[in-house]
């Protein structure tokens, strides 16, 4: 290809660039002056000149703002969305908001049963944030999908999956600049398309939210015009078959240096994804190039899915590309060229499909076949059967000297114990099940330490091949924390089918003692890309979540706080999501007998289906007093209690599942009254809520105070 059709070609393209619509000033975009390529900046620009005429079909809650506000409305217990008559966009300003912290635009309800994508143009100034959550219809919460906090001087564009669904929902922007001059959100452009965000022709102007990153010499460029030209190599656009569309290409012209490299990158995924990922591609030039199509996670780890066995195609070819990721991801099409006689590669038509392409591909895999909480049995869990059976199950019926299970302070755990066995010098091995290899997983469990002089044979994991033999030891335990389920979470890969292996070892009677696990849980992906909390989760690692004080009737408040409780034999030693985290409790010492301490949930919508609230609790110490879930809300005099203990319950955390059914506003509120003795620390922890009724009412049994079953052991 001769640098005279590139240049020219280049030309073609700028010209197309010349019917903008009026907005206000944000600054020029950046563009080479010799190479008209997609920088970030010029993709703003593409996005708001819009150089075709036909528009992809766009589905109800679509909004550009130039006629009104097509249905969309402030919520009125927040700050006002303001209409930019001249500018025609919408915006929430720091000097407008008064006394309010943010302004919340809501979308009219929209019914659409199949997967689509929000397309939004934004611009962020200053200190502020922009959220977008979906509201589906009859739930207690909004679900945040998106959000953006970084100022720029020019428009940006996010696109957000929102999945197919049967229940009608709502589209929540939220406004959040903050206090002082100059802080705002603006929103230009709302646009709703069927399909999947990471699916694009290069047809629209936006070209889907595909960005460049920027080379000084090779780039990826809008290929495709109104017209033809003779000396372009280039072929018509494979979308319409015509002269009129477009696709995206790089060529080597301008390469200076070897393995210079172009990157046209997806947005990022708001959702896991697993299915068939389809394109068009052309290339030119045997042996010129390297093409390769990567997907990049969250923390910026590659991975080349696919490569073409060809080097040159004779005309646009089809490739079906599975993808399997328990993560969000962004696509990469990387072409690395090594000098300026490189060729070219074009791609177009970028389709998604959640049935992976082949016949052939290998059936699901579905780690949770390795899970275990050890209450209904070992699982897929074993013990070799040439040694002493030094792991064994068992459960501990609440009481105020031995600790429970992890999973609900009365189901069962697996111990390794020295006196289960016949002889010192025993090594105790459980082996879970065989998982494939080459897939990254992320292994969690709990344990629980007794006793122990020394830890360091205590507890170990190791990774062991199909044949039993040890590839790796990838944790031991290395300190002697005691009396507190800990949490461990342990990332791995190997290439060959293999599986987890726990192992106890005790080499004399007084190095021995007695170790737990419980709760094993195995998923896909890295144990450091972690899901988003749900709405109504709370474990209090990172704040109180908006739960309220209640400063009216209370003589005392709820404390966050990690570790022991100031006071002796009362309160836990650690919390319940990590053991080392953080919990709520009351402290007794600052109490007087009846006193009362109440935390309560922010105003919920209410639901006309029935809810169940789950969490933990823990109530051990002579003197414990109450501890209360109550409902309020306007139209009652007086809260409706839902669930109550008093007294001492146990020196493990217990879980409580709680049903109720309430379709209009209220709060939950967790009460505590302290007992007659200092020892009266109470704690909550855990906090979750899902559409209900629950699945295990399993807070139903009728204890409420000390069991005559003291330390007993079922084995």
């Amino acid at each position: 290809m001769s640098e005279r059709s590139s240049r020219r070609r280049r030309r073609r393209i700028a010209a197309n660039w010349t019917c903008c619509v009026s907005l206000p000033p944000l600054g020029p975009p950046f563009i080479h002056p010799d190479k008209h390529s997609i920088s970030p900046a010029v993709t703003t620009s593409l996005l708001l000149c819009g150089f075709l005429n036909a528009q992809q079909q766009l589905l109800p809650g679509s909004c550009n703002f130039e006629l009104g506000t097509c249905g969309y409305t402030s919520d009125p217990g927040y700050g006002s969305w303001r209409m930019n008559e001249e500018g025609h966009l919408i915006t929430v300003d720091s000097d407008f908001l008064h006394d309010q912290e943010q302004a919340v635009l809501v979308s009219p309800v929209l019914d659409q049963h199949e997967w689509s994508c929000v397309r939004l143009v934004y611009q962020i100034t200053g200190q502020a944030s922009l959220q977008l959550h979906i509201r589906p219809d009859s739930d207690n919460f909004d679900y945040r999908l998106w959000t953006a906090n970084k100022a720029s001087d020019s428009w940006l564009i996010a696109s957000v999956d929102l999945p197919n669904t049967t229940i009608p929902y709502q589209i929540l922007l939220d406004g959040r600049p903050e206090r002082g001059s100059s802080n705002g959100v603006a929103i230009f452009e709302i646009h709703i398309v069927p399909g999947y965000c990471i699916e694009c022709n290069f047809e629209e102007h936006h070209l889907c939210g595909y960005s460049n990153s920027w080379n000084p010499n090779v780039n990826w460029y809008v290929g495709g015009s109104l017209t033809t030209e003779t000396e372009s190599n280039l072929p018509e656009n494979t979308t319409n078959s015509n002269l009129r569309g477009h696709y995206m290409y790089v060529d080597s012209v301008y390469a200076k240096h070897f393995q210079e490299v172009a990157k046209l990158t997806s947005p990022m995924t708001t959702v896991p994804m697993a299915g068939c990922l389809s394109f068009y591609y052309l290339r030119d030039q045997e042996r010129g190039n390297i093409f390769s199509l990567f997907t990049r996670d969250q923390l910026g780890h590659y991975e080349e899915i696919w490569r073409p066995e060809v080097y040159a195609t004779t005309g646009w070819t089809m490739m079906g590309v599975d993808i399997k990721a328990p993560h969000p991801l962004e696509v990469v099409f990387e072409v690395a060229f090594n000098s300026a006689r490189g060729g070219y590669v074009a791609i177009d038509d970028i389709s998604f499909s959640p049935e992976f392409c082949y016949t052939d591909t290998e059936p699901p895999l579905d780690p949770s076949i390795a899970n275990c909480d050890f209450d209904n049995g070992l699982c897929l869990y074993y013990q070799e059967t040439a040694e002493s059976k030094a792991w064994s199950r068992v459960s501990v019926k609440p009481n105020a000297y031995r600790i429970g299970d992890h999973t609900t302070g009365t189901g069962g755990y697996l111990l390794a114990d020295s006196r289960y066995t016949s002889r010192p010098g025993y090594v105790g091995r459980l082996h879970g099940p065989l998982l494939p290899g080459n897939h990254k997983y992320c292994l969690r469990f709990y344990y629980l330490l007794y006793g122990f002089r020394k830890v360091d044979n205590a507890l170990a994991l190791y990774i062991y091949d199909e044949n039993n033999v040890a590839l790796e030891k990838v944790w031991s335990l290395t300190h002697s924390s005691k009396a507190v389920w800990t949490k461990v979470e342990i990332t791995y890969m190997k290439p060959m089918l293999s599986k987890i292996v726990f192992v106890s070892i005790c080499k004399n009677f007084w190095e021995c003692g007695l170790v737990a696990i419980d709760d094993i849980t195995v998923s896909l992906g890295d144990c450091r890309i972690t899901a988003d909390s749900l709405p109504g989760q709370c474990n209090f690692e990172t704040g109180i979540c908006g739960y309220i004080q209640d400063k009216e009737e209370d003589k005392a408040d709820w404390l966050r706080v990690r570790g022991y409780t100031p006071t002796s034999y009362t309160g836990p030693r650690g919390d319940h999501t990590t053991g080392v985290g953080y919990f709520m409790y009351i402290e007794a010492s600052l109490m007087r007998p009846g006193h009362k301490a109440r935390l309560l949930t922010s105003e919920l919508r209410g639901s006309s289906s029935p809810q169940c609230l789950i969490f933990y609790y823990h109530m051990y110490g002579s003197g414990t007093g109450i501890l209360s879930v109550l409902l309020r809300h306007s139209s009652r005099e007086h809260d409706t209690l839902l669930w109550r203990r008093r007294g001492e319950q146990s020196v493990s955390w217990m879980r409580a599942m709680v049903d109720y059914h309430c379709d209009v506003r209220h709060q939950i509120i967790f009460e505590a009254i302290r007992g007659p003795s200092l020892r009266s620390d109470m704690a909550i922890d855990d906090i979750s809520f899902r559409r209900g009724p629950c699945e295990d009412p399993g807070d139903t049994t009728s204890y409420s105070g000390f069991s005559e079953y003291f330390n007993e052991i079922e084995n």
